[in-house]
């Protein structure tokens, strides 16, 4: 039977009786730790015993019923993995939430149904380990709320799910014999209502657990080590604080060291001896110009620090760099430079294994971000796993550590639908006034509260205060701004001021050094900067950040380029962490055998916040989006633009110059096929960070003249590798078009046979020498387009027509709030068209037959729409289709905007090789294409053109595009489709209007396409991947305007005029056999 808890009854039969009289540990504000040691720096001795593994398992539906270690019913135990979560090894089921509660908000009471998960198993202590040993069990993370029992005694309570726990066993635990460990979590606590996290519920023991051995007597309890530099940033000083535990006295000396594979040499040490009473101890070491740690020089020295007393002694081992973090003249800087921050938010997070995040795992996502000119990553919302800061001192990150807190649940107690935000000040106002005024008085300004809110800082910055990469403290997240945060602040510089500390939901109460916001508009951003707590002369007290922005969910984010700009025009603005690292997918294998990464609702709860989970520049796998391609470019520390012969090359880097960059360029002619016309290697100037210089080109490159367009590329590798990155690896480019080439005439069949015209009652036939085509008299619209090699667009079954207007397009995630709606609203997911009148035309001196309609196109069931005037012609040998379609301006009441204008096409199914000349080789929208490079590109199926988003939708556009080829692959027909800006390519016509005075879409032949397998449909309605259902058809979208993406599911959405709007317009294309 377990030993009861401080009256409590948590093990005994008087259970019952003493949750009337007292609150229980796990629903008591007050009670957050109970025989817990005091929180330490991260370090696992070498005497240590590792308890991850296969453990016992036994899952309650509450406390009441939870198992003893020696419950007799052997039978409702089960094994479970430590680390890992219960509920993704078949107990219970995940949920998601992204703000409310999953329980009723009543803090600190529980729902009666709490999950209890009993662990036990048994170990036995090394009999190798010093018998005086203290012995220790250390506990990195358990959600949310736990006690511990050895050998049927209780040894203590913890809470605080990201924070680490210790407790002294050396009086319970035996030696020489196996030892009975059992641990009962519970999946709610009073904790609960501060990790309110916009993330997965999961439950369990989900780091690492290790049985410790420490000296009892002469033992190093915790160490201080701050790198530090003078005030000129030359010189350094090493400051190590040594807690002692040492009854008799005893000497502490430290040893500052290069690396090995810096050869090891040893720059300095100090020593000091203290008395018994002593329990801290404070060495110096001075260091001639050390090599500095920043982010982009990651430059690290070892340090040992070793406790002797008589024969008696206990060591550490940790590394530190040389750096100064400080608030100057209103910005954060290291080592007296201005920073910018390019980073990303990260949660803990793995498709199979949740919180559980395997340690090479962390590295290959630290890794990625590197490769992607990212430099900074802030640990949402909660301290990392405890390997992360290593790893990040190590490759070079900026680093955020943030303390486990959020309760952004209460936003919706108070207030409704508080997840809608623009970005604008009207929604900005709304939060800071009446939702986190109202909100705050339950718990962040509840002084009941305060102590589990110092708790949680204090857990942070005792456990990671030791790496160089950590620069800023955080307060929490989304927890709006009480007397709890000042005192957290307080706690933070009282335990370490030499960092600055940040706090989001500051409301003025001085809990932050650093103002911050999330979402901000681009337009509200550069207004903050430029106003908040300005003096009339222009000087400011404290930095601007974004520690969210640029919601990367599903087909996004947008507007990167436009915070870049807003970025660089105000110094104020010390850049920002997008939201975030990589969607939350748990992968699931369905009972059909289909796999797919699950978002919320997919485990059957009631209350979830559906697919808002899946908003990563990663996908579940982490592998990279689009989204993180385009910031990489964006991200880019080299800035380069074309003046005259020069390339004027800007450093953006804060700290190093180009000198470790190679540089090459090359010319290319694009007609068929990429063409290398000139390349080579470019010599530049190690540029200072900072820095601009015109670079001139060598004169070949502007020497080259050709009838096709010219573009020059150039590209920053890696000189030579680097702890992440191979040598080579390409950190920038740049591209620059040097000819626009020229338009060529249409070619005409000479001597061809004359066509045959076939009318009927539903159709008109057009035989020619290499096609048929047939067009609807019902609708004026092309039906079939058959060749002598096969289809190009079949008589098509289930689809009215196979060429006509479109105007629609699957939403994104961006979509959904309100685009979406508009656009339904308006019903332009159900534009139709009526055929008014339709007229051939044989008459024109290069014979091609000209086939005009005029139809009136609209929603149904409303009363606005365009007239329209539509052109086809056709060769004489049946070579070659044009449309051409010219839109009156609307009338009625029109959208605001739309999804895209442009043309359907339903071709044969055959036709899946693509190849064209644009952007390319990904997906590119209005503000979203700055990634991707002109050139020929080519795809062996449509399908590699898909972006296969964990959550189905919009995808797969390709923007400005000069020309497309459909291929079978094999003996098939080869279409090219080329835009025009004019009706007729095949020459004039008395019975076409004077089109040269009609008002044009877009002055030059280029468009976005989009090839897919997937109809608009089947993209929204499909929960996942895996749900798709292929056309049998080729779906093929040509396109005058698209819509942008903007970041509209959480932040500001589309910019205006990337927006399509109802206006007249024309536009074409011609599709020609090749």
């Amino acid at each position: 039977m377990l030993e009861s808890i401080d009256g409590l009854g948590l093990g005994g039969p008087s259970v019952q009786q003493q949750v009337v009289q007292h609150r229980p540990d796990y629903a008591n504000e007050a009670v957050f730790r109970r025989n817990t040691l005091p929180p330490r720096s991260y370090w696992i001795p070498k005497t240590s015993l590792s308890l991850n593994g296969a453990w016992d398992f036994h899952c309650a539906s509450s406390p009441l019923e939870a198992a003893d270690f020696d419950q007799r019913q052997e039978n409702c135990w089960t094994t479970i993995q430590v680390p890992g979560h219960w509920q993704l090894q078949g107990h219970g089921r995940p949920q998601y939430t992204n703000i409310v509660y999953p329980f009723p908000a009543c803090p600190p009471d529980l729902p009666d149904e709490n999950p209890t998960g009993t662990y036990r198993r048994t170990f036995s202590v090394p009999p190798d380990w010093d018998c005086s040993a203290q012995l220790r069990l250390r506990f990195d993370g358990v959600d949310s709320a736990y006690h511990v029992w050895l050998n049927d005694d209780f040894i203590g309570y913890a809470q605080g799910s990201r924070n680490a726990a210790e407790f002294d066993i050396t009086a319970v635990a035996k030696r020489g014999k196996p030892n009975k460990l059992l641990v009962r979590v519970y999946q709610w606590s009073d904790g609960s209502y501060i990790e309110d996290q916009d993330q997965w519920w999961l439950s369990g023991i989900f780091r690492d657990v290790h049985l410790l051995a420490v000296p009892t007597i002469c033992r190093i309890d915790d160490f201080f080590i701050r790198g530090d530099l003078d005030a000129t940033y030359k010189h350094g000083a090493l400051h190590v604080t040594v807690d002692v535990h040492s009854p008799k006295g005893g000497l502490v000396s430290v040893v500052l060291r290069e690396r090995p594979n810096h050869g090891g040499e040893t720059l300095g040490s100090a020593e000091a001896s203290f008395g018994g009473n002593t329990t801290r101890v404070d060495l110096h070491i001075h260091v001639d110009n050390p090599n500095k740690w920043t982010a982009e020089t990651p430059y690290l020295y070892d340090v040992e620090i070793i406790l002797t007393e008589g024969s008696k002694s206990d060591r550490v081992e940790h590394t530190t760099g040389f750096r100064k973090v400080e608030l100057k003249n209103g910005l954060l800087t290291v080592n007296g430079k201005v920073l910018r921050f390019r980073g990303v938010n990260r949660h803990d997070h793995h498709p199979l294994f949740g919180r559980a995040v395997p340690l090479e795992f962390v590295r290959q996502d630290l890794l990625l971000m590197k490769r992607h000119n990212i430099n900074a990553v802030r640990c949402s919302h909660y301290p990392s796993h405890p390997g992360l800061y290593a790893l990040a001192d190590e490759i070079g990150l900026w680093v955020m550590d943030e303390a486990d807190l959020e309760c952004h649940g209460f936003s919706e107690v108070v207030a409704t639908n508080t997840a809608e935000w623009d970005g604008g000040e009207v929604s900005y106002a709304r939060w800071i006034g009446a939702v986190s005024k109202e909100a705050r008085r339950y718990l962040s300004d509840n002084l009941s509260w305060k102590e589990a809110y110092v708790d949680r800082a204090v857990q942070m910055v005792q456990r990671d205060k030791n790496h160089a990469s950590v620069i800023i403290w955080s307060l929490g997240n989304e927890a709006f701004c009480g007397q709890n945060h000042v005192a957290m602040y307080e706690a933070c510089k009282r335990l370490d001021p030499s960092r600055l500390v940040h706090y989001e939901g500051d409301t003025n109460m001085g809990t932050t050094d650093i103002y911050s916001y999330m979402y901000a508009a681009v337009d509200a951003l550069a207004e903050r900067a430029s106003t908040r707590d300005v003096a009339a002369d222009g000087t400011f007290t404290k930095p601007v950040i974004l520690c969210e922005y640029a919601h990367a969910m599903g087909n996004g984010p947008g507007l990167l380029e436009d915070y870049e700009e807003v970025i660089r025009a105000h110094p104020r603005i010390q850049g920002g962490f997008v939201w975030e690292w990589a969607n939350h997918g748990l992968y699931q294998v369905g009972p059909d055998g289909k796999q797919f990464y699950a978002h919320g609702g997919d485990f059957g709860q009631k209350v979830h916040d559906g697919t808002f989970v899946m908003d990563g520049l990663c996908n579940s796998a982490h592998e990279p989006t689009p989204g993180l391609i385009e910031l990489k470019k964006v991200y880019q520390p080299v800035s380069i633009h074309l003046v005259n012969q020069n390339l004027i090359v800007e450093n953006t880097y804060d700290f190093v110059d180009l000198g470790h960059l190679e540089v090459t360029f090359k010319v290319e002619e694009f007609g068929q096929s990429a063409n290398m016309l000139v390349d080579g290697q470019l010599k530049i100037p190690p540029i200072a960070a900072g820095a601009r210089q015109a670079v001139p080109l060598p004169g070949t490159v502007f020497e080259q003249q050709s009838k096709f367009e010219l573009i020059l590329t150039v590209t920053f590798r890696l000189g030579e590798a680097a702890s992440w990155a191979e040598k080579r690896h390409e950190v920038a480019w740049f591209q620059h078009q040097l000819s626009p080439g020229c338009r060529f005439p249409v070619s005409l069949p000479l001597g061809s046979s004359v066509p045959t015209i076939c009318n009927s009652n539903s159709t008109l036939t057009i035989f020619t020498a290499k096609s048929t085509f047939t067009f609807s008299r019902a609708r004026g619209l092309l039906r079939s387009w058959t060749t002598t090699l096969g289809p190009i667009i079949p008589d098509s079954s289930g689809y009215k027509e196979s060429l006509i207007p479109g105007f629609w397009r699957p939403p994104t995630d961006n979509d959904m709030p309100k685009a979406l709606p508009h656009w339904r609203s308006f019903g332009v997911d159900k534009i139709t068209s009526q055929l008014r009148c339709m007229v051939l035309d044989q008459k024109t001196h290069s014979h091609a037959f000209t086939l005009t309609t005029k139809t009136y196109i609209a929603p149904q069931s409303l009363g606005w729409g365009w007239h329209a005037i539509t052109t086809y012609q056709i060769q004489p040998d049946g070579s070659a289709v044009s449309v051409f379609i010219h839109l009156e301006n609307p009338v009625g009441t029109v959208p605001q905007h739309l999804p895209r204008m442009g043309f359907d096409l339903v071709l044969a199914k055959t036709l899946t090789r693509v190849k064209w000349f644009g952007r390319g080789p990904g997906e590119s929208y209005p503000d979203k294409k700055s990634s991707q490079r002109f050139g020929v590109w080519k795809g062996d199926d449509i399908s590699q053109l898909q972006t296969h988003y964990d959550v189905p939708q919009e995808n797969g556009n390709h923007m400005d595009t000069r020309w497309l080829e459909l291929a079978t692959g094999g003996k098939g027909p080869v279409v090219r489709v080329s835009g025009i800006d004019a009706p007729c390519p095949f020459g004039p016509t008395a019975a076409v209007q004077d089109w040269a005075s009609q008002p044009h879409l877009a002055p030059q032949p280029v468009f976005s396409f989009m090839a897919t397998k997937h109809s608009a449909d089947m993209l929204e309605k499909a929960a996942h991947p895996c749900d798709l259902v292929e056309e049998d058809v080729t779906l093929l979208r040509l396109d005058a305007a698209v819509s942008g993406v903007g970041t509209g599911a959480c932040g500001p959405a589309t910019r205006q005029d990337h927006m399509v709007k109802p206006a007249g317009a024309g536009f074409g294309f011609i599709l020609a056999l090749k």
